[in-house]
């Protein structure tokens, strides 16, 4: 969603949340934009970090590497995880980072300088009490320990909590690499009970880490998956698909059209294919007015940022199909990065069976809230989310005045 769009929606959402105009325009303006040039051999590649809000708590929010990064978009994501910690009910803000390059096209070596440099670039405005960066599209754990490092170097401190989603052997966290999955299973679950839904049938879009992991949890736990598809296309199997064996075809070949049971579709046909759970788990705007009155699912889970459109929504809505949005279903990622910070700054280190107790925890009373009010009004899911999150934003801006 662009930055306009996000403008616009805040200001439609604006007297369902309470807010006045001078709050409309507190939280529709982003507290810092920093930006910088980096140059990295003979190449400069535009760096942007952006500090939404921190009302609630130091910013938080991933850097991603991407050739189409560019300020609208870090702005709009920065937004979405102000919301997006709210929604979790963690003692952080928002914000984000991107550089606009191809990292695919970078040396090791150059990737690193790269990593350096955007380190060198805004290193003022990070730290644990500040401002903590984490992996997003494109970046690694091998990347977060480069810039934890250059921080270090650069302020002479030890401060592992600057930044999360770091190898463990650098203070990361247990449960890092399965968090978004896992927390969006466990809201999942707690939905399908609210709504009663008997039949356990999924179709995932997006065989990425989310999604190969949502499929992986979800069939460990007895559902049927009929369908799943990566950028190269997608397969479907009423008789469900072997996960186990789809996944080592994945990791072999590169995609799971090579897997030979099924019918191979389409992303598309993916979408508006029969199951009872359909997991968008890529690409943003995937679900669109012009097929949102062919989704057979009865419940979305949105483990991908944005992946339904506001049109599609309404459409959705009507149709009576339950949408658990981004900001909640995917919020795990952000809560066990959480986690992983309050680890580095007590210095501790907690067990596997700890992060997953304190995730289920937090997933599901962050589900619980946001099925109260969804219960007593006529308003969609999502909007009751934002609605929740808003309101947690401006009681902070509120009591800091």
């Amino acid at each position: 969603m662009s930055f306009h769009k996000i403008i616009e929606f805040l200001t439609q959402l604006a007297p369902l949340s309470g807010l006045n105009p001078e709050e409309v325009k507190l939280l529709s303006t982003p507290q810092n934009v920093l930006t910088a040039e980096i140059t990295v051999g003979s190449k400069t590649y535009s760096a942007y970090r952006v500090q939404f809000n921190n009302a609630r708590g130091p910013y938080k929010g991933g850097i991603r590497y991407h050739p189409e990064v560019n300020l609208d978009e870090v702005k709009s994501l920065a937004f979405w995880m102000t919301l997006k910690t709210a929604v979790a009910d963690i003692p952080l803000g928002g914000g984000k980072g991107g550089v606009k390059v191809n990292p695919k096209e970078l040396s090791i070596a150059e990737l690193e300088e790269l990593s350096r440099g955007y380190v060198r670039a805004f290193y003022k405005y990070l730290g644990p009490q500040q401002d903590i960066p984490a992996p997003d599209v494109y970046t690694t754990a091998q990347i977060m320990a480069w810039m934890v490092d250059e921080y270090e170097q650069l302020t002479g401190t030890k401060s592992p909590g600057m930044i999360t989603g770091k190898p463990l052997e650098l203070g990361g966290s247990l449960v890092r690499d399965i968090a978004t999955a896992l927390g969006g299973v466990y809201v999942l679950e707690e939905a399908v009970k609210k709504i009663g839904l008997s039949e356990k049938t999924v179709c995932v879009q997006g065989f990425g880490n989310a999604g190969m992991n949502v499929a992986k949890l979800l069939y460990a736990k007895g559902y049927k998956i009929l369908g799943v598809s990566d950028s190269k296309g997608g397969v479907y199997d009423l008789r469900g698909l072997e996960i186990d064996r789809l996944i080592e075809i994945k990791e072999q070949t590169g995609s799971v059209v090579n897997y030979s049971k099924g019918l191979q579709i389409t992303n598309e046909e993916l979408l508006s294919s029969k199951c009872a759970i359909l997991i968008p788990s890529a690409l943003s705007e995937v679900i669109t007015a012009d097929n949102a009155d062919q989704i057979k699912a009865k419940l979305i889970l949105e483990l991908a940022n944005g992946p339904t459109t506001l049109e599609a929504d309404k459409i959705l809505h009507q149709r009576g199909i339950l949408v658990l949005p981004d900001i909640l279903a995917n919020a795990g990622g952000v809560t066990v990065s959480y986690f992983e910070w309050v680890q580095n700054n007590q210095n501790e280190s907690w067990t596997e069976e700890q992060v997953k107790t304190k995730l289920k925890e937090k997933m599901i009373s962050a589900f619980s809230k946001l099925w109260a009010s969804y219960s007593n009004n006529k308003l969609d899911f999502r909007t009751n989310t934002y609605i929740y999150a808003l309101k947690q934003v401006i009681a902070a801006e509120r009591s800091r005045r």
